[in-house]
């Protein structure tokens, strides 16, 4: 019987990170759209994120992809430190979501610090690392031409 939740639903045995997939799109009452994308940076069950890698990628990610798109609802991480959801309003041509998030993550790697880490805008500002962050993002980024296959 499938799950509620989306992710729960998906073999995390059979894809292969990194990729980018749509992980669910709502049609909402009012017509308004909201797709959902897993930017997965780490083989499921096998490998996973540090907490501050997590939280600097968060914090960066989330505050420059806005400088690229006014359709960004959130960007969060997974609770498994495998990798984020990005929403979006609106339907996306995939191809323009994957330049998305690659010119997000150029933007990561070039950062000289990460966004509000300090203790009046963040609730844990000692749990930053902005070369781990940067690390990830261009792990991720050597690797942007298998972000289309998601299984292997």
């Amino acid at each position: 019987m499938p799950m509620n939740v989306e992710s729960f639903n998906l073999d995390h045995t059979t894809v292969r990170a990194p990729y980018v997939r749509v992980a669910d799109t709502k049609h909402l009452p009012g017509g308004d759209v909201l797709t959902k994308y897993d930017v997965r940076f780490c083989q499921p069950n096998a490998e996973h994120l540090e907490m501050p890698v997590v939280h600097s990628l968060e914090h960066t990610f989330a505050e420059h992809v806005r400088n690229h798109s006014a359709d960004v609802v959130d960007f969060s991480p997974m609770g498994c430190q495998t990798g984020f959801y990005l929403l979006l309003a609106g339907e996306h041509p995939y191809p323009e979501v994957l330049d998305l998030v690659e010119a997000t993550l150029r933007d990561v790697a070039a950062a000289t610090e990460v966004p509000a880490a300090n203790e009046t805008q963040c609730g844990w500002a000692a749990s930053h690392t902005l070369t781990g962050a940067q690390e990830a993002a261009r792990a991720m980024l050597a690797r942007r031409a298998e972000w289309d296959q998601v299984t292997a």
